[in-house]
């Protein structure tokens, strides 16, 4: 019953395109040029991807200490390491670069040496004083050493703050207005205003100025997504279609292929818009994606359709069965290829539910665009030459589907020790493989910004930053000598860790004050004892700088403070182990019954995401396997069958991830994406052969032999066509200046290759081998549903 049901649907689907044709065309214009509108609402992400849940306790004390204290990411840095910066002019100059800087609405303060304050102590008034380092214009070189020398030598406050001792490298730090971090207005006055002054400086000067902060990084970073998704469309566009020509060698179905997937990919940027969703560094990969999965189903239409033609030349009739002979299968595909995307929407990831939910609507969206406009195209144009059905009978092709069924009929044991083997060895890589939590190890390794980092890294020990927040549970209590104290002694510990810079917090101002307090001697750079803490209070509570002063590193209430350290690029096991020692140490310090202290930052909220990340992708992926397994059930009501169909694509999967631990590609969220990708893509295959094996089996009256080579020769062209068309496709990823997107792209590929060559080889062997155990007519007589009506091949 049902397969009479679907017969007729896809019978009647047919006969209401090709006798709707201009009515079709015209909705379809419609519908693009609606989505095209909505082109005006896609917007570029201005902010880090957010791994984690709203809810998650990592993400819940990050939104706390936001509250607290404002956006932490707002420090934009800027670096001279070069003795020519302290002649005069330069030095001049770089104090006026400041002042540029500073005087732009976007720029909440800026830190430099022309605006350094030394804290004094007011003698006469009994109060604490801030004091300009400089207070004229700086004309002598005589002047120059004496200001450098007093800053490096006697403020210890700002070292590594504003200047770093050892290498002489200075820097000004630049506050943005918290309100505009996460916005397109900071990405406009960095590309702009920021990039222009400091270029003019490096001109007039020639001095080399190094840049970078958490703004600064991520609007760059941001710029090249937006530049790389131009050059992703064209490569992919230029790739399979010189492919498609190779197979097909017509003009005409090449150019009819590609306006499908153009008119896909201007779908894909509408929805985007439509659902105004962030272009993010997954979303900019759906448009590429779109041709290269758009391409295979262009390949099944135009190549049953050439085959009709030399069948029997009759236009109106190969026309109607491109739609109800193949239609079914190509949905089958495509539902299994979303499937393998949608299964992102259940993670509770923002970032990946939009990129799953897009990615499957645009899957649907290419299949509907093949179905309704190859057919309809081909009604109005001329029947294909002779020259351009050449391609069904080439030698080469026959040659490689020879040679695979010559190792299915010959070397079947082979095939088996080989992937025993392969999977052995995999398994061995598997257990080689790290996660990486590191927000930066995906960007560029060439791009100047990514230089820059690495030299603040050297210099200031490195710009991902890390909090530390201690609740005293009690107002005013961070002031308190015994807090301070505590706060002093784990921020020796931090000192102590290579990979964190000097950490910033009240104790510095304290000490700061010490050394006021006693005429501005930088051997006083200490906690006050206790004698002298009743003193120097006195003394800071009457300075009206204080307040302001304190702001930065203690709440409105005085009870909670925040220390601030920056960490380096490390490996995720060398992070798990710094955080692990810090809060050891915090609970030795600070007794939970008395404190509330946690660590917090974007740093450590990247490491958090994506271990998150990890854990519901691999329940993503055993969704995916559970969607295909059940169809598959759907399909052939058999057990053993599921089985043999699950095993040459989950084979190759497993193989990627031993060659990932191998060559040393860790797991992390570009990575991690690879494998319900390339799962959905690769079981269309498994789909196309099984379809055919069935309707021959029922055609030779169950005899799996002759119908398992007889699958294997009507199929293996179109399978070998697409899957060379998805391997290159993909493979137009490795262009990329994004080391996630790079490993993306390569891990994909040969994954299908892999899943190719698994489906055409072992998934024969396999049925052949087991042919006792699945040759039970009863349960394939009783098919749920018909993927290919009798009679008919899938190419």
């Amino acid at each position: 019953m049902v397969k009479k049901l679907t017969e007729g649907f896809w019978s009647r689907t047919a006969r209401i395109i090709l006798r709707n044709r201009i009515l079709i065309l015209a909705l379809v214009a419609a519908f693009t040029v609606f989505l095209c509108l909505q082109w005006q609402y896609m917007r570029f992400s201005s902010s880090q991807a957010n791994l984690l849940p709203d809810g998650h306790p990592v993400n819940v004390e990050y939104q706390e200490f936001l509250k607290q204290f404002g956006e932490e990411g707002n420090t934009v840095v800027f670096a001279i390491r070069d003795s020519a910066l302290f002649l005069p002019d330069n030095f001049n100059r770089w104090n006026k670069l400041s002042k540029q800087l500073g005087a732009f609405p976007e720029v909440d303060f800026v830190l430099s040496t022309d605006n350094l304050q030394e804290l004094i102590k007011d003698n006469e008034k009994q109060e604490f004083v801030l004091r300009p380092l400089i207070r004229e214009k700086l004309s002598t070189q005589k002047e120059i050493d004496s200001i450098t020398d007093h800053l490096f030598n006697d403020l210890p406050f700002y070292e590594n703050l504003i200047y770093n001792r050892g290498s002489s490298t200075v820097r000004t730090v630049m506050y943005l207005d918290k309100d505009i971090v996460n916005t397109t207005v900071r990405k406009d006055f960095i590309l702009k205003d920021m990039t222009r002054l400091v270029e003019d400086f490096e001109k007039e000067t020639g001095l080399d100025v190094r840049i970078s902060g958490m703004p600064y990084v991520r609007t760059l970073n941001s710029q090249n997504i937006i530049d790389e998704i131009g050059k992703f469309i064209l490569a992919a566009l230029v790739v399979t279609s010189l492919i498609f020509f190779f197979f097909f060698r017509s003009i005409r179905a090449t150019f009819i292929s590609m306006c499908v997937v153009i008119i896909g990919v201007m779908w894909a940027f509408g929805i985007l818009g439509l659902l105004q969703y962030e272009i993010t560094v997954l979303t900019a990969l759906i448009p590429p994606l779109i041709i290269v999965i758009g391409i295979p189903n262009c390949i099944f239409l135009i190549n049953k359709y050439q085959q009709e033609v030399k069948k029997h030349g009759n236009q109106a009739l190969s026309l109607q069965r491109v739609i109800s002979k193949i239609g079914n299968a190509t949905l089958m595909t495509n539902m299994t290829t979303a499937s393998g995307f949608a299964t992102f929407i259940i993670t509770d990831s923002k970032l990946l539910k939009e990129f799953g939910i897009v990615a499957s609507i645009n899957i649907i969206g290419i299949f509907i665009l093949s179905l309704l406009i190859i057919p309809i195209i081909y009604s109005f144009l001329s029947l294909p030459k002779t020259r351009h059905l050449k391609h069904l009978n080439k030698r080469w092709i026959d040659a490689f589907v020879n040679w695979m069924e010559t190792i299915v009929r010959e070397r079947r044991i082979t095939v088996y020790i080989v992937s025993v083997a392969l999977l052995v060895i995999s398994i061995i890589g598997i257990y080689q493989i790290n996660i990486s939590g590191s927000p930066i190890e995906d960007m560029p390794k060439k791009a100047e910004f990514f230089k820059d980092i690495r030299f603040f890294e050297e210099e200031f020990d490195g710009i991902m930053p890390v909090e530390i927040i201690v609740d005293t549970k009690n107002p005013k209590g961070v002031l308190k000598p015994a807090n301070l104290k505590r706060i002093n002694q784990l921020g020796e510990v931090v000192n102590e860790v290579p990979e964190l810079s000097k950490p910033v917090s009240v104790v510095n101002l304290v000490k700061y004050s010490k050394q006021a307090f006693y005429n501005g001697l930088p051997k006083y750079y200490q906690l006050p004892t206790s004698q002298e803490n009743n003193f120097i209070m006195d003394v800071a509570r009457k300075s009206a700088d204080n307040g302001n002063l304190l702001k930065s590193f203690v709440d409105s209430t005085g009870q909670i403070a925040r220390m601030t350290t920056f960490m380096r690029d490390v490996k995720t096991d060398r992070m798990e182990e710094i955080e692990e020692r810090l809060l050891e140490n915090i609970a030795k310090i600070f007794p939970k019954e008395r404190f509330r202290v946690y660590m917090t930052g974007s740093a450590l909220l990247f490491l958090k995401g994506t271990k998150y990340l990890v854990k519901n992708l691999i329940l993503s992926l055993a969704l995916a396997i559970g969607l295909i397994a059940l169809f598959m059930a759907y399909l052939f009501r058999s057990f053993r069958m599921i089985i043999i169909s699950l095993i040459p694509n989950l084979l190759p999967l497993v193989i990627t991830a031993g060659i990932m631990g191998f060559v040393g590609v860790p797991i992390k969220p570009s990575t991690i994406l690879v494998f319900s990708i390339a799962f959905g893509i690769s079981v269309d295959d498994t789909i196309h052969f099984l379809a055919k094996y069935r309707q021959e089996l029922t055609a030779s009256k169950w005899k799996i032999e002759k119908s398992v080579y007889a699958a294997l020769r009507e199929t293996g062209v179109s399978m070998f066509y697409t899957s060379i068309v998805l391997f290159f496709g993909f493979s137009v990823f490795v262009i990329s200046n994004f080391g996630g997107t790079v490993a993306l792209g390569s891990l994909v590929s040969a994954t299908l290759l892999f899943a190719m060559l698994a489906n055409l080889i072992l998934l024969p062997s396999l049925l052949l081998s087991l042919e006792k155990s699945i040759a039970n007519k009863e349960v394939l007589k009783k098919p749920q549903i018909d993927i290919l009506p009798k009679g008919e091949d899938n190419d």
